[in-house]
């Protein structure tokens, strides 16, 4: 699933540890997310959203 986490996580100054801290996972699932190689859970893709302060379909767009 696409996804600009990167992008956002620019703009806040986050690692990708400090956003797995933050949403409680490890660095290296942020790092599959980013990479599309995993998809979230929908409570973690709540815990994302809630985090940036967007809605859950402005961070993921589902490949077609």
């Amino acid at each position: 699933m696409r996804n600009d986490i990167p992008d956002r996580r620019a703009e806040t100054d986050e690692s990708q540890a400090d956003l797995a801290a933050a949403v409680g996972v490890t660095r290296q699932t942020i790092n599959a997310i980013e990479r599309e190689r995993y998809d979230p859970s929908l409570e973690l893709a709540f815990a994302l959203a809630d985090h940036f302060d967007c809605r859950i379909e402005d961070i993921f767009e589902p490949e077609e």
